[in-house]
């Protein structure tokens, strides 16, 4: 069974950055990890690329050969990776058997709100290929600093969570550069929590072009409050315990955590329930172990059987 993460995001808001810090931290933890590359327009890549589907097309070829723009350009090869789902499945073959797998999507917001090809080709891994995924939607953290700008993040959070189907983590990226940005109107927990909308009401109408639109913003503030789906995760990618955090938030979220556990179903239950406080590092090395030598299974699945047993109690 194959694990992973989709990494999405608008640009500018560190995918490519992410997934060099999230490779090289996983490689630490003792997991191998393939970077595969799904932008056509990422030409500069920070990292070893497992796969590039610059090999299969480039988004300048297009633009020149079609006569479109950048925006058109990527929706053209996306459907164009989309019929040629053969040729990324036999390049990934050879990393399905013990490779962790991080997928570099393009920024372009509509391909994961309006137009299908990105989800087609996602579904067609989680339900064919039986890959296990879950989608990091990283959003820079100066968007909080504007009132207009954080109601747009958790929109389009929203409009991706619902058209992409996948277990899904939003991140607020860049943290450790928010105090450059100025104050934030309120605490960070009220930005990462999506509790109360209604105190960002009042910020707006602190601003006499967006106190005109102040029905609107109740509007699309109880939308967000209705769903109630959309919460933050805040990440420094140079930090590594914060890059530790939104590590056991995936594991969970595409269930990497299960993945050499043998037990009761209400055992699983009692697992998923609990925050990760348990010696987790220690925990995924002995995964890693029982799954690379199998001489070791039954001195690894005693380990693992006491450990979680005595956290649940």
């Amino acid at each position: 069974m194959v694990f992973g993460q989709v990494v999405i995001g608008p640009p500018g808001s560190g995918k490519t950055t992410y997934c060099n810090g999230m490779s090289e931290f996983l490689q630490l933890i003792g997991r191998k990890v393939a970077v595969v590359n799904l932008d056509p327009a990422n030409d500069s890549l920070p990292y070893k690329c497992a796969v590039n589907i610059e090999d299969l097309i480039k988004l300048d070829d297009v633009m020149n050969e079609h006569g479109l723009g950048p925006n058109g350009g990527l929706v053209y090869c996306m459907d164009y990776i989309e019929k040629n789902l053969d040729w990324l499945k036999s390049k990934l073959e050879p990393l399905e058997k013990d490779h962790y797998i991080l997928f570099d999507f393009p920024g372009q917001v509509e391909l994961f709100t309006l137009h299908s090809n990105a989800k087609n080709i996602i579904t067609e891994m989680t339900t064919k290929w039986n890959y296990r995924l879950a989608a990091v939607h990283l959003v820079d953290a100066h968007l909080c600093c504007d009132p207009g700008k954080y109601l747009s993040a958790l929109l389009l959070s929203l409009s991706t969570m619902l058209h992409l189907e996948l277990p899904h983590i939003n991140v607020l990226s860049k943290i450790d550069c928010l105090a450059s940005y100025g104050k934030l109107a309120f605490n960070l927990d009220f930005y990462t929590d999506v509790q109360d909308l209604t105190y960002l009401q009042f910020d707006f109408n602190n601003d006499p072009f967006s106190a005109k639109y102040r029905k609107l913003t109740k509007d699309l503030c109880e939308l967000v409050e209705d769903f109630a789906l959309v919460s933050f995760t805040t990440l420094n990618i140079q930090d590594k315990e914060s890059v530790a955090n939104i590590v056991k938030l995936i594991d969970k979220c595409n269930g990497y955590v299960f993945s050499s556990i043998e037990g009761d179903i209400n055992e699983f239950m009692k697992l998923a329930a609990r925050d990760l406080d348990w010696d987790y590092y220690r925990t995924a090395a002995v995964q890693e172990k029982y799954l690379d030598d199998d001489s070791n299974e039954d001195e690894d699945a005693s380990y693992l059987g006491s450990h979680f047993n005595g956290k649940m109690e």
